[in-house]
């Protein structure tokens, strides 16, 4: 088991930042990448996002303060650089983020990197469809397991709103998996 807080000094130090990084990247690369996933949809937005993620993160690893887990501020970040993504790529093809996810995700089947059945594909569409809170809230509740404790550092809002965010969501998921 690693230490937070050795692997932290370790990064904050010119000596050892390289070593430390390395380790880091082979610590968080695959859950960050997942969850990356599950908002971008597409592998190749997600390693593109997931780089700009670890970039970020080794070039602000410094302002790292100690006041939240180490994760949940990697998962932050994260979760912002893949949003903008998002948002980036709707303005530049002119779309609104909705429709931009729809199309991603009708072309899911055709990802090479998709195996999911035909199950998992409602599923997918079924999130698709909730407002970008309700589908973060969702899928790091459902799919990561996150507590709602660390979900709230990640997200900076209230365990109760996080709660009711998830409430709604899965209720939203169930009406379009019974109506579909």
């Amino acid at each position: 088991m690693h230490n937070d807080d050795d692997l932290i000094l370790r990064l904050t130090s010119e000596q050892t930042k390289d070593s430390a990084f390395k380790e880091l990247l082979s610590l968080y690369k695959e859950r960050l990448y997942w969850h990356v996933r599950k908002i971008v949809i597409s592998h190749d937005d997600a390693d593109d996002v997931l780089q700009e993620t670890f970039i970020k993160i080794y070039r602000n690893i410094h302002n790292f303060k100690g006041e939240s887990k180490l994760f949940s501020w990697m998962y932050r970040i994260a979760t912002n650089e893949a949003l903008t993504h998002l948002k980036k790529n709707a303005n530049l093809k002119n779309n609104s983020s909705p429709e931009l996810h729809e199309h991603t995700i009708n072309n899911l089947q055709a990802d090479v990197y998709f195996e999911g059945n035909e199950i998992q594909l409602k599923l997918q569409k079924a999130i698709a469809t909730l407002p970008e809170k309700q589908k973060l809230v969702f899928n790091m509740r459902y799919f990561d397991d996150i507590k709602y404790s660390d979900m709230s550092e990640i997200l900076d809002t209230s365990e109760g709103a996080l709660k009711a965010t998830y409430h709604i969501a899965v209720k939203k998921v169930e009406e379009y998996l019974t109506t579909h």
